[in-house]
């Protein structure tokens, strides 16, 4: 177990706050325990970002990529300790939360690449001089952190503010609050100046007192309800740059597609991962009516029921294991059983796994064709199937949602994919791939309730500066002969 502080200043300190923990899901052990920041420590740590920020902003480029290189270079050397932690925290398996660091170090070069492409600076040539663009920083970024990922996501929100040259407050999930001391721990070995990064750990009230602070801008990764109230809250701030990542109720669309067995694998990459923990999972599968749609589904549910849940460490290797919490769990199967006492028929029976702990689920299908069910992401291995009569009926199911983050066809028709691609309204938009896939070298976001139009992963540098255009002339002239209109 480990004994959690803040991070403020550059330097630890206990928290003033309440005290509370994080909890391994499988077993119910405790991971973490400290105490939240007090609202003066908040104040503090924004305070102590805002004092850093104009050094840190004016320092030359190639200090802040340095300094981002040795941050790298310690999650490198810690990456088999650090995933072990997220493991055990969020009850991962260990396969993935590997990955997950190796992602972790891989978003500074991204981030770096990025950053040139996309904010760097260019010069023209004009008759009086020149023209330049450039691209300057925002000031003191709030980052709040989710449980799903807890390095992956805010590490692709802090690595592109700080090689911006913003500072950054950084505030984990309370599930997660021994992953954000790790990146602290990290980023205190980049030897950054006091101040550029600070570490505040607690709940809810937390995350609330940091936005009431003076920020320059928001970084959220989370619940599109979570993210609705930031609009609000900001609605007068313009100021305050909003980039929200946020959830989505994703349709997966499978039309003219022969091999069922091949599509189920998709099927349950695309529902099922990371326990159903993604932002990006499908939530919804649309197939057609009749025999075709019997396939796919029979399919599915064979392979799926060969799926390993289990303990991040356990032998056999598990695909996925617990969801964040038996809170969770408790909440995930309420909101699919709602769905069936409304109507939705089970194609495959929600529940707990009997052998392990209450925070484990096995995946659940159930029919909601001609049932009408909330438009709202359910966070857990559940799949809900509709079955319709054509292909435009189907790109009409998947658009029906007020979300809009990912979307996936699965089709052995090129044809399909070229109306798919220009009908559906989505941020991630995959063929014949799971919904799930997504690269560091492109954009990852959403439309509607799914995002703000600030997409993340490679286009994060856009939301970390802004641009500034700039007419010099190397001396003063008179320029009456361009002013019209004289006497």
């Amino acid at each position: 177990m480990s004994d959690g502080k803040l991070y403020l200043n550059g330097a630890w300190t206990e928290g003033a706050g309440d005290g509370f923990a994080s909890f391994d899901p499988a077993t119910e052990t405790r991971v973490w325990r400290g105490n939240e920041a007090s609202g003066a420590q908040v104040g503090a740590a924004v305070e102590a970002a805002r004092a850093a920020f104009p050094d840190w902003a004016d320092r030359p480029r190639d200090e802040r990529i340095a300094a981002m290189k040795r941050y790298q270079a310690a999650l490198k050397a810690r990456a088999p300790a650090f995933a072990e932690a997220i493991s055990r925290e969020t009850g991962k398996a260990l396969w993935e939360t590997t990955a997950e660091l190796g992602s972790m170090a891989g978003k500074v070069d991204l981030s770096i690449r990025a950053y040139d492409e996309r904010t760097g600076e260019r010069t023209a040539e004009t008759a009086f001089g020149s023209a330049t663009l450039r691209h300057r920083p925002h000031g003191v970024a709030a980052v709040l952190g989710p449980f799903n990922f807890p390095g992956h996501l805010p590490n692709g929100h802090i690595v592109p503010a700080l090689l911006a040259g913003d500072t950054v407050v950084f505030k984990p999930s309370e599930e997660t609050p021994h992953a954000g001391q790790l990146m602290a721990e990290c980023l205190e070995e980049a030897d950054l100046p006091a101040g550029v990064f600070n570490l505040v750990q607690g709940g809810r009230d937390v995350g609330a007192a940091l936005l009431d602070q003076k920020i320059d801008a928001l970084m959220f990764t989370g619940s599109g309800a979570a993210g609705a109230h930031f609009r609000r809250k900001f609605a007068d701030d313009p100021h305050v740059i909003l980039a929200l990542e946020l959830g989505g109720n994703n349709p997966l669309v499978i039309w003219d597609a022969a091999d069922a067995e091949a599509v189920a694998g998709i099927v349950v990459q695309s529902a099922f991962v990371t326990t159903g923990q993604r932002c990006s999972c499908a939530r919804r599968l649309i197939v057609p009516e009749g025999a075709a749609g019997d396939r796919i589904i029979e399919a599915v549910i064979g392979l799926t029921h060969r799926l390993i849940f289990g303990a991040w460490d356990q032998t056999p290797e598990p695909y996925a294991g617990p969801l964040i919490s038996k809170r969770a769990a408790d909440q995930a199967l309420g909101a699919v059983s709602d769905r069936i006492d409304g109507g939705a028929k089970v194609l495959l029976a929600p529940g707990t796994i009997d052998s392990l702990g209450g925070a484990f689920v096995h995946p659940a299908m159930i029919d909601v064709t001609g049932v009408d069910v909330p438009d709202e992401e359910m966070f857990a291995p559940f799949l809900s199937v509709t079955r319709v009569g054509s292909f435009e009926a189907a790109i009409e199911a998947a658009n029906a949602t007020r979300y809009g983050l990912s979307a996936g066809l699965v089709s052995d028709d090129p044809k399909n994919w070229d109306t798919f691609i220009r009908r559906i309204r989505a941020g991630v938009v995959n063929f014949n791939r799971p919904t799930t896939g997504a690269a560091g070298d492109m954009p990852f976001g959403g439309l509607g309730a799914s995002g703000n139009h600030r997409p993340s992963a490679y286009y994060a540098a856009d939301y970390c500066a802004y641009p500034v255009a700039s007419f010099e002339a190397g001396a003063v002239k008179n320029i009456e002969g361009e002013i019209r209109g004289l006497k």
